[in-house]
């Protein structure tokens, strides 16, 4: 298998992630195969349960030999060592609700044009549905998938949350869980493409994405999805 270089900081990275992806439970990674191979862009739109899932997301990817590149808020960049991290391997700051916002999409469109594998939760946070079902999610996803004519691939996580819970602040490695991650077939977004890109239809797309990615979630858990998208109180939608 051809494997795209990352150079050093990426290869840092993965020293990380590998042993921390052991640690956190037993990998079952599904549909890499919906990924394309070395030089061809794609689209990883995922759902988004625990603070875990960017080292299984991450891991899923350079395990079938692609580097991941994140959309991740920028206070992140202000870690010590982290920030250099992220810099050095390509990573794409997202400034929400400034400025700027619009720069961090396209980068990561130039990026997909590029031939790179990007990576977005569209929910902008850890879910607050009780259930763990995606949330309502920010159009920014559908702007850069009408944007970029690479495949826009559905992802899901589902067993960190178990791991690591955020807003129970509880982290439970024992006893072992699957950490499942799954890709489904891309989401075909011929009907869109060409069409004036007003708030309407960056809403329709979107939520066509995450209705994917709901579906896929509901297939790994064996359960029937709701109907509607969670959505936050007005007072949190900036969290």
């Amino acid at each position: 298998m051809a494997r795209e270089k990352g150079g050093f900081w990426v290869g840092l990275a993965a020293s990380v992630f590998y042993p921390l992806g052991r640690l956190t439970g037993r990998r079952r990674y599904q549909g890499r195969e919906h990924l394309p191979d070395t030089g061809g862009g794609a689209l990883l739109v995922g759902n988004h349960v625990s603070y875990l899932d960017p080292v299984h997301t991450a891991l899923f990817v350079h395990t079938a030999g692609r580097v991941p590149r994140f959309l991740a808020k920028d206070s992140l960049w202000k870690v010590p060592v982290l920030g250099r991290i992220l810099r050095g391997s390509g990573q794409i700051p997202v400034y929400r609700d400034t400025a700027d916002a619009q720069q961090s999409l396209a980068a990561g469109t130039r990026a997909l044009a590029d031939g790179k594998i990007v990576i977005i939760y569209p929910e902008g946070t850890i879910t607050r549905d009780p259930d763990g079902w995606p949330m309502h999610s920010r159009t920014g996803v559908a702007r850069m998938a009408l944007a970029s004519d690479v495949p826009v691939v559905p992802l899901i996580h589902w067993g960190t949350r178990e791991v690591y819970d955020h807003y129970r602040k509880r982290f439970r490695p024992l006893p072992r869980t699957d950490m499942v991650v799954r890709a489904g077939d891309p989401v075909d977004l011929s009907a869109y493409r060409g069409r004036p890109l007003d708030s309407g239809l960056l809403r329709e797309v979107t939520d066509l994405i995450m209705s994917r990615v709901r579906d896929l979630l509901a297939e790994v858990r064996e359960e029937a999805a709701p109907t509607e998208f969670y959505r936050r109180s007005p007072e949190r939608e900036t969290g």
